[in-house]
């Protein structure tokens, strides 16, 4: 191609190295040409910075162009000095003297999906080269015909900064020198089909406050406070009490006006919150940057970009430090199922289908119109897992719940006949996603063994939480769906009925220890017209309460660790709304204000026991007592932890009926006191039943030696432990 040639492409904006035509050039040992594309420009001179010699550059062949020849041994760095026909005048450092900031091995291990934090390369990063300040910008759009970056500091003029793209690996590159952090900025995309696109940044690090959209440079200077914290973090946590609190940043709490705190002014509040109820963590819907508040934060446009609605990057590195500094583990919704299709982000990226499928049937959901990942595209893998890494390493999050799992393991998700794609075996199982996820959980296990991954997977997929060299996914822990939906069900039924429907209560321990399951009352139970988890309680005001507090009970002592929606503590009638948000008006009554002191006990007592959390997955750590008593709705069973004297007794009463002399079937010889009753007066309850510490009959009972005699309260859980173990282990 001829340098004419060259010059013409960049003008007409088709130039895919315009690099190799402007900056400066060797023409032989002692000769070079500085060469400028300044269109608009009246006269051009150079400042070579190091010999301080000046230049005055002249019209090209090619309108647009000016140039200079000029002897000197060495390469050295310039500035630009342009007149324009309207009087105006600019000084520049020229982008086009600077190698690229990728290498080959980066350009060859994204092609491959391999390069695990590929953030640090392709987006915007500032950095000082040969002494010069300014912002390294990449970007991958290998379908594009030009690829610029506009912005605050070029007027978002696109033939101003045109990038240059790395051989054949899509990657398009630029260094600006003056551009520093806080400026706004996007890419301007030429389409092969003619189409002129303005595109986020992929890989931006913050955005504009909605309902802006443009990318925002940015470079942290957060220092960390939490070296203990994270160096105490366990490797395995099936062993250890886990009790998280799900929060809507958003509409957790405002301040007068109904405006946004900012992260730092939430992290004391809520945290200070957290702590009183007994939570081990939060786990915070969506913080990556959305275009639609009332998405929640799941339809994603800027995947590496905290959400600007409360703060920057460093706001929320704050925010995470606060919260391990108090001993609060941070989870974050992470959602690599979808995106949407917003004109500014990654759908149809370079005019192609990049990161999405172009089949829609393949490419695009059905229920959430959203554009789905291409998860056999080794670049679009990359982009994940790369992600992925980020929030764990930039942010120090202890773990990711990976959002809508079964709708990347199925390619009929949600589809009709004929709606979908088999896969290459006639299958409907999405091998691309499957593989993703494999690899996903392993390289997080590789760099963070101690963080969590965690499914939202509702189908019964085998070995969501298995190791993947036995042939599972290897996730952390999956959300038990089945238990909540059998549960819920069980306990909107009438007392009278429950009887007839004793296996909803019971069906989920058989097959409790096929997963790693995290029990979750979440805030997908109470919204669009679910209603609240005390409005789906039946009976008057008081069995609602004493239902409720049943709920809650019972989950806290089914093996499985632990996930509740923010809220729940008040026992709200209203289910949220997040243009309302929590109904902290409700603590003015004390039924509400009650059922918060409850939670706070009940999560005191789960972390105080071992026997609710040590032996999760271990058969050995459950046991029914009587499990089949359906005719009076009333289930037992005992909890063990590694220890004989953490042992626990559970009886659990579905029914208003209180038994004063309920014989109950015990382990072994000695004295059992009352360790918890949902029932008592300081939680609103009635108080009829109170355990004092008695001895055990040798009366058999239950299938065991001995029994106790017990008061069971109406709708109510007593939890016994034997008083006098003396093994001590």
């Amino acid at each position: 191609m001829t340098l004419k040639k060259m010059m013409r492409d960049i003008r007409d904006g088709v130039c895919h190295d315009p690099h190799a035509v402007l900056g400066m050039h060797e023409n032989n040992k002692l000769e070079k040409t500085i060469r400028v594309y300044q269109p608009e420009a009246l006269g051009v001179t150079v400042t070579l910075l190091e010999s301080k010699g000046e230049l005055d550059l002249t019209p090209a062949e090619v309108e647009g162009f000016w140039s200079a020849v000029f002897q000197s041994e060495s390469f050295e760095k310039y500035e630009v000095h342009v007149k324009y026909k309207n009087g105006n005048s600019y000084d520049y450092i020229h982008p086009y003297q600077f190698m690229p900031a990728l290498n080959e091995e980066d350009l060859y291990l994204f092609g491959k999906g391999d390069h695990h934090f590929v953030y640090e390369k392709l987006g915007a990063h500032p950095r000082v080269i040969d002494g010069i300040k300014g912002v390294s910008f990449a970007v991958w759009a290998p379908e594009a015909r030009r690829v610029s970056v506009v912005g605050d500091f070029n007027l978002w003029d696109g033939r101003k900064h045109m990038m240059r793209e790395l051989g054949s690996s899509g990657i398009w590159e630029i260094f600006v020198p003056g551009t520093r952090s806080g400026l706004n900025y996007k890419y301007e995309i030429f389409s092969k089909d003619g189409r002129l696109l303005l595109k986020a940044d992929p890989y931006a690090f913050y955005a504009q406050l909605r309902p802006g959209n443009a990318s925002r440079i940015f470079q942290s200077d957060y220092v960390w406070k939490d070296k203990k914290y994270m160096n105490s973090r366990p490797e395995h946590s099936l062993d250890q009490p886990l009790n998280i609190y799900e929060v809507h940043l958003g509409s957790w709490k405002r301040n007068a006006d109904w405006q946004w705190y900012n992260y730092r002014e939430l992290a004391p509040l809520l945290i200070g919150h957290v702590k009183k109820l007994g939570f081990t963590h939060i786990e915070l819907m969506p913080v990556m940057e959305h275009p639609f508040d009332g998405s929640w934060g799941y339809q994603v446009s800027g995947y590496y970009a905290p959400t600007s609605r409360f703060g920057n990057p460093d706001d929320f590195r704050f925010f995470v430090d606060y919260c391990h500094q108090n001993g609060i583990g941070v989870i974050l919704d992470w959602v690599p199922a979808h995106f949407p299709k917003d004109e500014f982000s990654l759908g149809r990226f370079d005019g192609s289908a990049l990161y999405e499928h172009v089949d829609p049937k393949l490419g695009e959901h059905p229920d959430w119109g959203t554009f789905i990942f291409n998860y056999g595209r080794n670049e679009v893998t990359n982009f994940l897992i790369s992600n992925a890494l980020y929030w764990l390493k930039e942010f120090h999050a202890d773990g990711l719940r990976i959002d809508a799992v079964a709708s990347m393991l199925y390619l009929d998700y949600s589809r009709k006949t004929g709606e979908w794609v088999p896969n290459r075996y006639g299958g409907n199982e999405n091998i691309e996603a499957i593989e993703f996820m494999k690899r996903l959980s392993t390289i997080v296990g590789k760099y963070f063994p101690s963080s969590l991954l965690i499914a939202e997977e509702s189908t019964a997929w085998g070995g969501v939480s298995h190791p993947v060299h036995t042939g599972g996914l290897g996730f952390d822990f999956k959300w038990n769906m089945g238990w909540m939906n059998d549960f819920l069900r069980y306990m909107s039924k009438d007392p009278i009925y429950r009887k007839y429907h004793h296996g909803d209560m019971t069906f989920s321990m058989l097959y409790q220890y096929s997963e790693n399951y995290i029990l979750s009352l979440s805030h997908d139970e109470v919204v669009h017209g679910k209603r609240s988890l005390l409005s789906k309680m039946p009976g008057d005001d008081w069995q609602k309460f004493a239902n409720f507090k049943l709920l809650l009970s019972f989950m806290y002592c089914h093996p499985g660790k632990k996930c509740l929606f923010m809220g729940s503590e008040l026992a709200p009638w209203n289910e949220w709304n997040e243009e309302r948000g929590v109904e902290w008006e409700l603590q003015q009554w004390e039924p509400h204000r009650s059922a918060g002191k409850f939670l706070e006990a009940l999560s005191a007592f789960y972390r105080q026991s071992p026997a609710l959390w040590q032996r999760d997955q271990e058969p050995a750590g459950f046991e029914w007592i009587d499990g089949g008593n359906t005719e009076q709705s009333i289930a037992s069973f005992l909890r063990r932890g590694k220890h004989k004297k953490d042992e626990l007794i559970m009886i659990f009463n579905f029914t208003p009926e209180t038994y004063f002399d309920f014989r109950l079937g015990v382990p072994d010889a000695g004295t059992y006191e009352e360790a918890f009753n949902t029932d008592a007066a300081e939680y609103n309850g009635s108080g009829v039943v109170r355990n004092w510490a008695q001895q055990a009959e040798k009366i058999e009972w239950n299938g065991r030696k001995y029994s106790i005699k017990i008061g069971v309260p109406p709708l109510g859980c007593v939890i016994m432990r034997r008083k006098d173990s003396t093994d001590g282990k």
